[in-house]
């Protein structure tokens, strides 16, 4: 019995300090190795994130900076670099140049929800869906879905059917929250 709780207060221990280590100051999580301010906006927070420099550069190629950094409130759904590297071979490139800025400001809109939305919030969305799924949609306009797994991980669907885990919930902004997912969001 003295093992076992042992065992189980050292594993608390850890996984306390596992957590303290994720977390900056600001009680926000860490994201990209980079401490989150919730009283900074989403762009300013964002490019100091080392998991999101492609996303970043993609903001200021569509010219969106401006709107990131407006008021809001914005929930975005911030897809990681490892995200944009898994599209297609140039497809990143392509998208980055002057001529395909519209389409670029589609996709990225694509992740944007107006309003400040917690991942509770979508939760309890999903709990209270008929089919299983919170319907929404994008300021792009296009579809999104929100499906919770039974052992609670929070997954967004775009219009294709292509799911995006969210892999770090709730980095507060002072203009909204931003929920990191691994996936690119695609409208159709």
């Amino acid at each position: 019995m003295k093992t076992l709780i042992a065992a189980t207060a050292f594993a608390l221990t850890c996984a306390s300090a596992a957590f303290a280590a994720s977390h900056s100051e600001t009680g926000n999580p860490m994201v990209g190795g980079a401490p989150m301010f919730m009283d900074k906006n989403i762009v300013e927070n964002a490019v100091n994130s080392a998991d999101h420099t492609t996303l970043v550069a993609a903001v200021q190629a569509a010219g969106l900076v401006d709107t990131l950094q407006s008021e809001g409130p914005f929930t975005v759904f911030a897809p990681v670099n490892s995200a944009f590297d898994a599209l297609p071979a140039g497809t990143v490139e392509t998208l980055l140049k002057p001529e395909n800025k519209d389409m670029l400001v589609k996709i990225l809109t694509a992740h944007v929800v107006a309003g400040n939305w917690s991942a509770e919030d979508i939760t309890s969305a999903v709990k209270m869906s008929s089919d299983g799924f919170y319907h929404f949609n994008a300021v792009s306009g296009d579809a999104l879905s929100a499906q919770l797994t039974p052992s609670g991980r929070v997954f967004i669907y775009d219009e294709s059917g292509n799911a995006a885990e969210v892999t770090t919930a709730d980095v507060r902004q002072s203009n909204g929250v931003i929920h990191v997912i691994d996936k690119v969001l695609l409208p159709k």
